[in-house]
């Protein structure tokens, strides 16, 4: 029997939207997927949107300070879906009580990387170091990528009340096209709550 190729993930953009804002909390998945929510409608199940998680320095009292300048809300979309996240230009978004504001939005292609990183990536069942690094070289072979996986500081995001554990998570030695692959597919679940998001190493904030 012959084995089919991996099927190609849809294409995808990134859409970065200035954030005006000071605080949010650094545990601001579940939070933030909530608010988006509110503007954009049921978003359960969309599997076209991922959210990077937001950036900012982290402070002893649980907090995310956003960088004043450069903050940002970023959004990795299929094209088709690019007019409806537009609505959120303009918008106040209330993340577990500290609201942000939404600025006017620009669209940027995903571009390889040699090295990609993502914040937190959560895969169920897998709670432990090497187990977890077995289960993510299971998804890049499904996805038809190589890379060397390097495990990082073990994180912990709640949502709905859960505490849920994932690893921060770097990926070296891709291809152009792998890179693409991984950006587009992502690893993991709770991609629209920051998870599994991944993005070159060292990229500098786009907004």
């Amino acid at each position: 029997m012959t084995l089919s190729a991996p099927s190609s993930p849809p294409d995808r953009v990134d859409i970065v939207f200035p954030l005006a804002g000071t605080l949010v909390p650094r545990d601001h998945g579940y939070a933030l997927f909530g608010a988006l929510a509110r503007v954009l409608g049921d978003l359960h199940g969309a599997s076209w949107l991922a959210v990077h998680p937001l950036g900012g320095i982290p402070r002893p009292d649980g907090l995310l300070a956003l960088h004043p300048r450069r903050g940002s809300l970023q959004l990795r979309v299929v094209p088709a879906e690019i007019p409806r996240v537009l609505a959120l230009a303009g918008k106040a978004l209330d993340v577990d009580g500290y609201r942000v504001h939404v600025g006017v939005s620009r669209v940027y292609p995903l571009r390889p990387a040699e090295a990609l990183t993502a914040r937190m990536v959560v895969i169920k069942g897998f709670q432990e170091p090497e187990p977890f690094a077995e289960a993510v070289k299971r998804q890049l072979d499904a996805l038809g990528v190589m890379a060397s996986i390097e495990v990082g500081r073990r994180r912990i995001v709640t949502i709905a009340g859960d505490k849920v554990v994932g690893f921060g998570t770097t990926l070296r030695g891709l291809s152009e096209e792998g890179s693409l692959v991984v950006q587009r597919a992502g690893i993991g679940g709770r991609q629209r709550m920051g998870c599994g998001v991944f993005g070159p190493v060292g990229r500098e904030a786009r907004a």
